[in-house]
């Protein structure tokens, strides 16, 4: 035996087979980070970007609604027309779109070209999130499964509850643009970082179309992807426009509006932990808690945020319950369909996704329709449904030793 096997029991080669998984499972969360993170860049620079463009916020909040329609048509799609191609060649390919859409977003003149640019982010973004859904298991051992996919989903609450911040506060020093420019680098980063780190990964199995769209027959995929519905459209029909409601309630600047988004996202990045832990023990318990405290959050802001501190307490706590969502529910979809992960993926990316657009849609027509602080009111409503719907539905039963 040698030295490296007496000193730690396993031999050297499984030592690197197991460091080059998780060296791939950290690419496949540096992909999903900037993945969601360029989809929802716009949160944080909706005024800049409404103003440099001349449209009006609701409008300028539909480059949110473009990017999650377009990825939530292209996911399911996507995974069947890509058949047996090799998953690190079709990440890379999907990267590239999403760097481009980012470029294109950074240089457009106008909405039109605007537009053009979200759409490409759009189908960058439903692919790399759909094959790096159902990729983990495929890298680590079994033992390491759960850990390695709540690390991957960990890019998803990062980005979501981090790369926003960083987003805003680099667009209020150096202009919005900026930020779609420094999304387009990290993108290249991330094709590297998949082109070097990641193995060959041929495709299980073919899975057409129809096969994807049968998954719906299962009533705890339908009831997860429900949730995903109610939760993620009432996140985003408020967090889309959370900039101009804390201008208008709390009365801060952009430079406290970047230090209340990190607030959040600080707090987020610890409830994905906390909720993949819980998840992989009860599904539901942990979708009951996030949907309770979520709307219950959502609807106290308008009344209690005036105070910058409570509007910071407020925004943590919001964070910590949404940060547990997506690995919450991907944790209950890839329970539900154990023999189709990659399919279940493309369809919670789908819905995730449609939820995006549709919540971004809804809060831009409140916010223009009734009053910027609506959009509060929209956002607990549909986390009540989520909340509903989790305790009626068929649930999955938890992970084996979990």
């Amino acid at each position: 035996m040698t030295q490296v096997e007496e000193s730690t029991g396993t031999p050297p080669t499984r030592q690197r087979s197991l460091l080059s998984g998780w060296l791939g499972v950290v690419a496949l969360a540096l992909g999903t980070f900037t993945v969601v993170t360029s989809e929802m860049l716009p949160v944080g620079l909706l005024t800049p970007m409404g103003e440099s463009l001349r449209v009006s916020e609701g409008v300028a909040g539909l480059t949110l609604t473009i990017t999650g329609l377009v990825a939530a048509v292209s996911s399911p799609v996507l995974v069947s027309m890509l058949g047996r191609t090799d998953r690190r060649m079709a990440l890379c390919a999907l990267v590239a779109v999403l760097v481009v859409g980012n470029l294109g977003a950074a240089w457009a003149p106008n909405f039109g070209i605007m537009v053009v640019a979200r759409v490409l982010v759009g189908i960058g973004m439903g692919g790399v999130w759909a094959i790096a859904a159902g990729l983990a298991v495929r890298l680590v051992p079994a033992k390491s499964v759960s850990p390695a996919t709540s690390l991957v989903f960990s890019g998803i609450a990062v980005a979501s509850v981090l790369g926003v911040p960083a987003g805003t506060y680099l667009g209020a020093a150096a202009g919005w643009r900026s930020a779609f420019l420094a999304a387009a680098g990290l993108g290249l980063v991330v094709l590297l970082a998949a082109a070097v780190l990641l193995p060959r990964l041929p495709a299980e199995r073919a899975i057409p179309l129809g096969g994807v769209m049968g998954l719906f027959g299962n009533a705890q995929v339908r009831t997860g992807l429900i949730v995903v519905g109610f939760v993620v459209t009432g996140h985003f029909a408020a967090y889309t426009y959370i900039r101009p409601v804390l201008e208008d309630v709390s009365g801060v600047g952009a430079g406290m509006i970047g230090t209340l988004l990190l607030v959040y996202g600080v707090a987020g990045l610890a409830g994905n932990f906390v909720a993949g832990a819980g998840a992989a023990r009860s599904p539901r318990g942990m979708l009951l808690v996030i949907s309770a405290v979520m709307a219950a959050t959502v609807i106290a802001l308008p009344w209690l945020g005036g105070s910058v501190a409570l509007a910071a307490v407020l925004m943590a706590v919001w964070g910590l319950s949404y940060g547990g969502v997506s690995v919450s529910t991907q944790t209950w979809i890839l329970l539900a369909s154990p023999d189709a992960r990659e399919a279940a993926s493309s369809l919670f990316v789908g819905v995730f996704n449609g939820a995006i657009a549709l919540g971004a849609l809804i809060g831009g027509l409140a916010a223009d329709g009734v009053g910027i602080t609506a959009v509060m009111w929209v956002g607990g409503a549909l986390a009540v449904g989520a909340l509903v719907t989790t305790t009626v539905g068929r649930s999955p039963a938890p992970a084996v030793g979990a």
